[in-house]
């Protein structure tokens, strides 16, 4: 897996991260201009991958978010610097939420590792010895009375 994009690394294996679609090609499917396309690969709201004589190619995952760059800049009138700010929060919270479902895996191996290592504990227990329980700490009164008839 490529670690910016979470690329398959089977070059022949297709996902929404495969970088296919050559700018004119992103352009016409997000709605947008070419030339808006490079504005925002400058500005860092979509960066595409780059091929090796530099060319740029998008993916699935890219034509996604021009679509939801455009969405928040036309209807809900945010301006670029926000939308960058909003995309990156939105990159934290899913860091984040790998991390906790990370952490989440981590206690339950540990909770688990304990509870076998306390059955192991109670298994090895020897089975002839009988816990001692102090009398003193036993408020109840016994009084014997030997029989005197027999």
């Amino acid at each position: 897996m490529d670690g910016r994009h979470g690329r398959s690394s089977t070059p022949y294996e297709l996902t929404e991260d495969t970088p296919v679609y050559v700018i004119s090609v992103a352009a016409q499917l997000s709605g947008l201009h070419p030339q808006t396309l490079r504005q925002y690969d400058r500005l860092g709201l979509v960066s595409p991958d780059r091929t090796a004589g530099r060319g740029r190619r998008y993916s699935a995952r890219d034509i996604q978010l021009l679509r939801e760059v455009q969405r928040l800049s036309q209807d809900e009138g945010i301006n670029l610097a926000g939308i960058k700010r909003i995309i990156e929060l939105e990159h934290q919270v899913a860091a984040l939420q790998a991390k906790v479902a990370e952490l989440q895996q981590a206690v339950e191996g540990a909770a688990l590792a304990m509870r076998q290592a306390e059955a192991q504990v109670h298994a090895s227990y020897r089975r002839d010895l009988v816990p001692y329980q102090d009398v003193r700490q036993s408020a109840a009164i016994v009084v014997w009375r030997p029989d005197r008839g027999r």
